[in-house]
């Protein structure tokens, strides 16, 4: 039926359209040409002579500016076809036209806030022109209207007086547009005339001895004043102003709020009851007895707009009391606001708060110290590979979560399993503290740091300096222990041989003087050990600087690099290679410039060996700390392959050079677990600190160290956790908490009103606020570990970040707007030296929600009702406003439908201690036309968020391993009104709703109708919407459950689980069909264009998608442009599906890996009408253009008739890059693949780079590769750079020349 029907109105509109083309051949444009003669279109039927005359008004206006003209029309269509008309006059572009109208069902009325806008910009002078119906003609005052035309006649006297009335200018202009000769226009405007001066005569000379004489006094007048500011309401004015008040409170489409008013006759008199909506702060009010009806309603009105005022519903200035707070902090997130605080645009520096249990007094104490020990053993996967114990020593006592934790490292192909473990208390003496700090300085700028400073000229070894490499804020020990430990933390031993050793190293390094200065000698004999020099002639000895050792035994020893501070591990003595060899180490470009070692170490550190024919010893180098509390192993079977077969680097290096440490390698492969240790460690401290600055002492609680630094740990941490799930569900718990406070705190304001207020105090501005006044933002980790930076104490940085930031101290001020910043190039994440770091404002109130779900994680409500008390959000569900509300309940009037509420109770599985509760719950706003005064707003507002927190809660629980955005959009799916509506339907709920809407009534029983017994809630879409009244209901119920039994939320969810089953999971998820579309087409590096275009009440959206070698449209009509584009997508998704792309993958996120895999199929289907199929490119010789088939789709050429044209190209780093995805972007042409391939060489290579030349060992060239649609695949080469990204930048600019050259694009500014 419907479909007939369309088919017809189509035929209908059609004929039509084919009439206006066959009696106006020459289109609109002959109408809006500049140079036409009106009256000859006027003659031709183009225009109508009433609007030729109406045109010539507004040209007689000239050029002025300052016009302010009020057409008064008859009909909305009138008023929005002629403001469209005049708009497209060229003659008339000087002026701003608009027009104005009524909130009634018309497809063409305005909404009330656009009615507002509207009518503010014209009486500002924004809009000239306004075309009005007699919505307007009462109660506008524009004091600077200068003409008012009446387009079409009044239909009464009081509409001609009211509309004249507007025109308030001195010397303004009333015209009245009258046709000529049409007799019946002429006698309606005379009588309406005649009418309007008989009124006019009969007040101005009525008899004065009529009236009693009687002195006008103020306090006798019907008006009331309120004194603070002068502000007034008469009795006249008070309808108006009781109606604006009632169309604040919260409606509908099913219902609009309004006074309903009832007359009483008495003894010749009358008297006014008011009846106020449910949501009013009043319901009823009599007014006072007068002799006629309008007075009475007047003087009622007046009285009930002085209670309003006495009972806070109007404000001072006697204007509804606006939603949102007032007071300091209403003006306080009005200045945020604007400034955008709590959003992800603006940008703040905040700085770091230190790690108290970290910090030490001990470094200068003569009489030893006593530390905290806490020991680390190491067990890895592959047996093979061995791992020092170590212990760490503090002046603090850890906490138990803190010190006695276990976490996986992961190296390439391999796991260490890495655990702490208290082990009470050491002391150490002097002695021993100076031995572990010179082992700690030696070891970590040895191995992760330099330990030589200064130029090449004037090297100095760098623990020889005076300068401190401790601080008393950052102190503790790293020590190895000895290898015979075993795991117990009762039986280990420092190895303390080892650390001695390597204070004997430190010794002997600051024996030696100079190392750098070219033609100085070093005579080793003077600085090796005594005795312990072998001859030559004994092959078996290795004569290192410091001592000698058996060959056989050298393997696998730690050793000291005199001239470079380096530190190695033995693999091998090379015995075909000594000292006179042939030096290796020389470019393959230049010539030789040292012909063996011995000349190379006498010429380059003045080292002269004296035994330069022993073998060499092959070195295994050291090299960067890495991150290895990440998984990267998991990133792809090629790239791990990459990994693991990348050729390891050996050095070799005379033994004379080298000075050996008796420690075991064994150590040294420990060293490079420490840093990732130390961060996670270090993390755990921090969240420790801030649990202890929150404290709890809620009974038989605790919250682990580990759940806050989930909440304090952002997803930009790189971290296998981060705190958008906590957010999630704070989020939840802070909504309902809040709510519920409010709820209980303002029994008397309606759910409009309680839904700003909680709005304001859950907003992220809001959060922002409270989370900076408790320094929240100090202990959030909002960058990735980056190990090169990690320092030990005892060790000196080699890639500092300088503060520029212009503060001395760690604390950042946060009212300086220096600080905050919405410059899209600052990067966030990045600290500098003195713990400053640009963070995102969003950033702090995302971990104040965190923190909030961590707490409700970890202790339930009670807990989290303390830390937001903390945090500032004062939160109180006082158990007494709890049964005040309940007793209120009880008060009411409740006339019982036994079998009704027995059967509604029967499906909830509860019983209602005061059933008035359930009728308020199932009672809809429509029902004041009955008389009654109650409705479900206030327990629909509490039932949302208390079903969000349980449904948020559920999913939480139930899917521990799923990504945040999955976990979101699980909680869309579930928490919205379609799933609810649904709900509602598929137990039957519906028919206990009470209410007194057709509309909705029928809306009702379309949903019914079209749901089939289909319903299942796991789309984030859904073809039929049902109405928001069934989903209200729902959540109302909710409310009224929790209230019932004193806030028992698990009560709630226990009677509501069963009845929202089967909640949507993972598997049943199914996105909207847009956004399943751009996540899939960007997974696999295709671009989507979309055009909407308005056609009517419809609208008509096209979305097209090329592909390598076909491009793919879809098409949607609907009334809203999201609808329409939703289908469009839907048919684009059927088309790739059919084509062997898979779908599944658009469901999946990337988490670590890429998890969506689509194939290009083999073959293409033919024969759909919406398909660009496969054309065959051939190229000439003589032109390279492209020769199409006969019978090409003419879409073909549309998209080929343009080249596309930039002005230049970005040439930064990874400028190239932007600017050719830009342009595949624009074109829809697919993304290009890169391809790199590294060379590698043993001396330094120059090679060129953006900021100029640049030397390196290692260079990479990419291969760049693009598939054009319809014209090719171009393939090129980059030139050599030395890192990966300028070489992908480099491939991009040589694409995009070669682009140009095969005039595929224009560059304009090359």
């Amino acid at each position: 039926m419907y479909r007939e029907i369309s088919l017809q109105r189509k035929y209908f509109l059609e004929e039509v359209a084919s009439m206006i083309r066959n009696s106006l051949p020459l289109g609109d444009d002959y109408v809006l040409d500049p140079a036409l003669d009106y009256l000859k279109a006027v003659d031709s039927g183009y225009m109508s002579p009433k609007l030729y005359e109406l045109l010539q008004l507004f040209l007689s206006f000239g050029k002025a500016t300052e016009v302010l003209c009020l057409i008064f029309v008859e009909r909305i269509i009138t008023a929005k076809v002629i403001q469209r008309f005049v708009k497209k006059i060229s003659v008339l572009e000087h002026f701003a036209v608009s027009y104005l109208t009524g909130t009634n069902t018309s497809v063409d009325a305005l909404a009330p806030k656009l009615q507002r806008e509207v009518l503010e910009s014209f009486r500002s002078g924004k809009v000239n022109l306004l075309f009005a119906t007699d919505v307007v003609e009462e109660g506008i005052h524009v004091p600077n209207c200068s003409c008012v035309i009446r387009f079409d006649l009044p239909k009464t006297v009081r509409s001609y007086v009211q509309s004249r009335g507007r025109a308030r200018q001195h010397n303004s202009v009333f015209v009245t547009m009258l046709e000529r000769g049409n007799e019946k226009q002429r006698d309606q405007l005379f009588d309406v005339i005649r009418s309007d001066w008989s009124m006019r005569d009969t007040a101005s000379n009525r008899d004065p001895e009529m009236w009693t004489p009687k002195a006008c006094l103020l306090d006798e007048l019907e008006i009331y004043i309120v004194d603070r500011t002068g502000a007034s309401v008469t009795a006249d004015s008070s309808i108006s102003l009781l109606y604006k008040y009632c169309e604040k409170l919260p409606g509908d489409r099913y219902y609009t709020p309004r006074p309903a008013f009832e007359f009483k006759l008495l003894d010749k008199a009358y008297q006014c009851n008011i009846k106020l909506p449910p949501s009013a702060i009043f319901h009823t009010l009599a007014g006072p007895v007068c002799r006629n009806q309008q007075l009475a309603k007047q003087l009622a009105c007046l009285e009930a707009c002085k209670k309003l005022h006495q009972m806070g519903a109007l404000d001072e200035h006697l204007q509804p009391v606006s939603d949102e707070p007032s007071g300091k902090d209403l003006m306080l997130k009005s200045k945020e606001a604007s400034a955008g605080a709590g959003t992800t645009k603006r940008k703040e520096l905040h700085g770091s708060v230190r790690i108290r249990a970290l910090s030490g007094s001990w470094g200068d104490k003569l009489d030893g110290v006593t530390f905290h020990a806490y020991k680390f053993d190491f067990s890895c996967n592959v047996p093979s590979h061995i791992y020092s114990s170590f212990v760490l020593l503090i002046e603090a006592k850890l906490h138990e979560d803190v010190g006695n934790i276990e976490l996986e490292l992961y190296l390439v192909g391999k796991k260490v399993n890495a655990s702490i473990s208290s082990c009470g208390e050491l002391h150490l003496d002097s002695e021993q503290v100076i031995n572990a700090k010179c082992f700690q300085e030696l070891f970590f700028n040895g191995l992760f740091g330099r330990l030589f400073t200064g130029s090449k000229a004037a090297r100095k070894f760098l623990l020889s300096e005076d300068t401190t490499l401790w601080n008393q804020s950052y102190m503790y020990l790293l020590l190895p222990l000895e290898t015979s430990c075993t795991s117990s933390a009762d039986s280990w031993s420092i190895n303390w041989t080892g650390i001695c050793d390597s204070a004997s190293a430190v010794a002997f390094m600051k024996n030696i003087s100079v190392f750098a200065c070219e033609g100085d000698r070093i005579d080793q004999s003077a600085h090796t050990s005594g005795s312990s020099v072998q001859e030559p002639n004994d092959s078996l000895m290795i004569n290192f600087a410091n001592g000698s050792a058996n060959i056989n035994d050298v393997n696998e020893m730690v050793v000291l690099a005199i001239h470079t501070g380096r530190i190695y591990s033995i693999v091998e003595a090379v015995s075909d290679m000594s000292g006179e060899s042939p030096f290796d180490g020389n470019s393959d470009d230049a010539p030789a410039k040292y012909s063996t070692f011995a000349e190379y170490y006498t010429k380059k550190y003045g080292i002269v060996l004296k035994h330069p024919r022993q073998p060499m010893l092959r070195l295994k180098q050291n090299h960067n700390p890495h991150n290895l509390l990440v998984d990267f192993n998991d990133e792809g079977a090629k790239k791990r392959s990459s990994i693991v077969g990348k050729q390891r680097q050996y050095a070799h290096l005379p033994p004379e050079v080298l000075i050996r440490i008796n420690i075991p390698v064994s150590v040294l492969k420990a060293m490079y677990l420490l840093p990732s240790i130390m961060h996670r460690l270090e993390s755990l401290m921090l969240a420790s600190q801030l649990r202890q600055d929150i404290g709890c002492s809620v009974a038989n609680f605790h919250i682990s160290s580990s759940l806050i630094l989930e909440a304090i740990s952002t997803r930009r941490c790189c971290e296998n956790f981060s705190l958008e799930r906590l957010e999630l569900l704070g989020d939840s718990v802070l909504k309902y908490t809040v709510g519920c406070h409010f709820f209980l705190k303002h029994p008397g304001r309606h759910e409009g009103q309680l839904s700003s207020l909680r709005s304001y105090e859950v907003c992220n501005s809001t959060l922002r606020k409270h989370g900076t006044d408790c320094r929240i933002q100090e202990y959030i980790r909002d960058g990735p570990f980056d190990p090169r930076r990690w320092v030990a104490p005892g060790q000196k940085s080699i890639r500092p970040v300088p503060c520029n930031c212009g503060i001395n101290t760690l604390e950042v001020p946060l009212d300086d707007s220096k600080f905050q910043t919405v410059d899209p190039n600052i990067k966030v994440g990045i600290t500098c030296d003195m713990g400053h770091r640009w963070m995102g404002s969003k950033t702090v109130s995302d971990s104040v929600e965190a923190l909030i779900g961590a707490y409700y994680v970890a202790g339930g409500l009670v807990a989290a009702l303390h830390v937001m008390n903390w945090i500032g959000i004062e939160v109180e569900l006082d158990p007494s406003c709890v049964s005040q509300a309940i007793a209120s309940a009880s008060l009411r009037t409740y006339i019982p439908n036994d079998d009704e509420v027995k059967s509604l109770e029967s499906k909830l599985g509860y019983a209602f201690t005061e059933k008035f509760m359930l009728l308020e719950a199932i009672t809809h706003p429509s029902m004041q036309e009955q008389g009654v005064n109650y409705c479900y707003q206030r327990l629909e507002y509490l039932g949302d968020s208390v079903l969000d927190l349980l449904i948020t809660r559920h999913l939480y629980e139930n899917h521990k391993n799923l990504d945040p955005g999955e976990l979101t959009d699980l909680r869309s799916a579930s928490v919205n009104n379609e799933s609810f509506a649904q709900a509602c339907v598929k137990h039957n709920l519906h028919i206990h709703l009470r209410h007194c809407s057709t509309l909705l009534l029928s809306q009702i029983t379309e949903y019914l109708k079209s749901s089939d017994g289909s319903i299942e809630a796991t789309s984030l879409t859904a073809s039929t919407k049902g109405p928001k009244a069934l989903g209200d209901l729902v959540e109302s119920i909710a409310g009224a459950v929790l209230v019932d039994t004193g806030l028992n939320y698990e009560e709630v969810w226990r009677i509501f689980e069963p009845l929202l089953s089967p909640i949507v999971t993972p598997e049943k998820l199914e996105l909207a069909p847009y956004r399943e579309l751009i996540e899939f087409c960007g997974s696999l590096g295709y671009f989507t264009k979309e055009e909407c275009v308005s056609k009517g009440e419809m609208v008509h959206a096209t979305l097209t998608l090329q592909l390598d070698d076909v491009l793919l449209v879809g098409e949607g009509f609907d009334q809203k442009k999201k609808h329409a584009k939703g289908k469009a997508a839907s048919h684009l998704l059927k088309q790739l599906e059919k084509r062997g792309y898979s779908r599944s993958g658009a469901k999946k996120r990337k988490h670590g890996t890429d998890c969506v895999s689509a194939s290009p199929p083999e073959s293409l289907e033919k024969g759909d009408v919406n398909v660009i199929t496969k054309v065959k490119i051939q190229k000439t010789e003589e032109n390279d253009m492209l020769a199409l088939p006969d019978g090409a789709p003419s879409i073909l050429s549309s998209s080929k008739r343009e080249t596309p044209v930039i002005e230049s190209i970005n040439m930064k780093k990874g400028g190239p890059r932007i600017t050719l995805f830009e342009l595949c972007k624009k074109v829809q042409w697919p993304m290009p693949t890169f391809k790199t391939s590294e060379h590698k060489s043993r001396s330094p290579m120059e090679v060129d780079d953006i900021g100029g030349k640049r030397t390196a060992f290692n260079t990479f060239t990419t291969k760049i590769k693009l598939n054009i649609p319809w014209f090719g695949i171009i393939e090129c080469d980059g030139e050599a750079r030395a890192d990966k990204k300028s070489a992908y930048d480099s491939a991009a600019l040589a694409m995009l020349n070669v682009l140009q050259a095969k005039s595929q694009l224009i560059i304009t500014n090359k």
